[in-house]
């Protein structure tokens, strides 16, 4: 398989390394045209649909570890590996997979630790025909290399994060949020000391109920355990990316029931805050035509970036996230 070897600028900033870089510099290296190669490769036929248990799965895993190594981001687990490997009971069936775990020390208070998450599986192959997944979650996927490599380029500009970011792939969420329970049941960094799960699963398309108002993205949970963290969110769309954040499936009778439908809910019943970024449901929603073709790259890119800004704060604010609600 092809390694990408990502960003230029990243690697003309690093070369320079220029003490005055600022936080919209790291965010700015967050590119529209990255995030198309990357997820040209990840959604293409080659991953199979990366469903859970699969070869095609065992594709995109490693993948992921190979662009975390190109960046120089070590691994999240213990052996080096980046893979923390289980078994999964998929409707009584038992399946070996694995979830990747890449991980950036904080440079003052590394014991505490931000999560930022996405699925890395999908539908796989039925009927003959393949489930790439683009939105669903490529998306967050190659969401996720941006805002790891962003803040790689901090870390070599000597302005790494405060707190440490543990940047987690989770498989067999299309199964049941199955690897984000693993991981939950079997954290690899303590829970107590995991500050906030920033999770991304599906950012690169619009709601066709929106009406061309495409400048927006769905949080869910940002309020639902720390007014800290929906306080500072706010304020970081504010200052830098200025998108429409809508609450519409944050509403506690909201009939979606969204916030219990991704991975972030497994941190959420642990007690750790979250927020849920998400496009929206749309008409290629787990079917076939789910492409590459279909993702508006330049939100993705602007979407990204919020994030980014929001893990920024946390990772850096003097003090640690307030949990004032209890599930």
């Amino acid at each position: 398989m092809k390694k990408l070897l990502l960003a230029p600028l990243f690697v003309s900033l690093v070369c320079c390394a220029q003490p005055q870089l600022t936080q919209q510099d790291f965010a700015n290296t967050i590119d529209a045209a990255e995030l198309r190669v990357l997820l040209y490769t990840y959604a293409s036929d080659e991953f199979e649909g990366r469903e859970t248990g699969t070869a095609g799965e065992e594709k995109a895993v490693q993948f992921l570890r190979d662009q975390y190594k190109a960046m120089g981001i070590a691994s999240g687990t213990k052996d080096g590996t980046y893979f923390q490997p289980m078994t999964l009971d998929v409707r009584g069936k038992n399946v070996a997979s694995k979830n990747v775990l890449a991980f950036i020390e904080g440079s003052e208070k590394p014991e505490e630790i931000l999560v930022i998450s996405a699925h890395l599986d999908h539908e796989g192959v039925k009927n003959g025909k393949i489930y790439n997944g683009a939105d669903d979650d490529g998306s967050g996927t190659v969401a996720i290399l941006e805002i790891a490599e962003a803040f790689q380029l901090a870390v070599a500009s000597g302005q790494g994060p405060k707190r440490s970011i543990l940047f987690l792939h989770v498989s067999g969420e299309e199964k049941g949020l199955l690897g984000s329970k693993y991981y939950t049941d079997n954290p690899v960094y303590s829970l107590e000391n995991t500050v906030a799960n920033l999770n991304i699963d599906m950012v690169g398309r619009t709601d066709p109920k929106r009406k061309g108002d495409r400048d927006y993205i769905y949080l869910i949970g940002s309020d639902k355990l720390s007014q800290d963290l929906h306080d500072l969110s706010e304020e970081a769309n504010q200052k830098f990316t200025n998108l429409t954040l809508d609450y519409t499936f944050n509403a506690d009778d909201d009939p979606n029931r969204f916030y219990y439908r991704s991975d972030h809910w497994n941190f959420a019943k642990n007690n750790v805050p979250i927020i849920f970024y998400f496009d929206g449901i749309h008409a290629d929603y787990h079917k076939v035509s789910d492409e590459v073709s279909k993702i508006d790259f330049d939100l993705l890119a602007l979407r990204t970036k919020c994030v980014f800004n929001v893990a920024w704060e946390v990772a850096n604010r003097e003090e640690r996230l307030k949990v004032d609600k209890k599930k």
